[in-house]
């Protein structure tokens, strides 16, 4: 019963995660589209649109956040390969379980910071200081939604590896597949 909860709960987050990051991918072609406009304008017409700038800015940061769980889940962050290769896997497991733990916290941190700060978005009508002056508002609920998917997808995956750690066995079949 616990392990199916287990497994349900991390297939769940597994496709929540993936939404997400095939979503934030989209952003990136919109994003190299709104570059290339804005120089083409810029410089074949002498004619800079103002949004531009602030709309790639907020296009690479949904992107650049909103893609940090997929990263994840992918494995894609950097670890230390000259330790992380060479130990067993409980140990690679206790590794991950600790580095987990303090990017959980981080990341709680962050999200409080970003609730915060959409708040006072909200409450003070706050602008960002260009010539377009677009609202920041989403770019802060943008922060809390990303960090709250990156703690959720490392929960998910500090279940898998205390999973593991206690029973000695893999939580999911793929994790097999994966070598992890």
């Amino acid at each position: 019963m616990l392990k199916r909860t287990l497994q349900l709960f991390c297939i769940t987050v597994d496709q929540v995660v993936m939404w997400f990051g095939k979503g934030a991918s989209i952003l990136v072609p919109i994003l190299a589209f709104v570059v290339f406009y804005g120089t083409v304008a810029r410089y074949l017409f002498d004619a800079p649109p103002i949004w531009t700038f602030d709309t790639a800015l907020f296009l690479f940061g949904y992107a650049a956040a909103l893609g940090g769980a997929y990263a994840q889940q992918k494995r894609a962050h950097i670890n230390v390969d000259i330790f992380y290769l060479r130990v067993s896997p409980k140990v690679k497991a206790i590794f991950d379980v600790i580095s987990y733990t303090l990017a959980i916290f981080f990341l709680v941190v962050v999200f409080y910071l970003s609730v915060t700060k959409f708040n006072e978005a909200i409450k003070f009508n706050y602008h960002r200081q260009s010539e377009w002056a677009p609202p920041m508002w989403h770019f802060w609920l943008m922060f809390c939604i990303a960090s709250a998917l990156f703690t959720i997808q490392l929960l998910r995956d500090m279940i898998v590896e205390l999973y593991f750690l206690f029973t000695g066995s893999s939580l999911l079949e793929k994790e097999l597949e994966n070598g992890n």
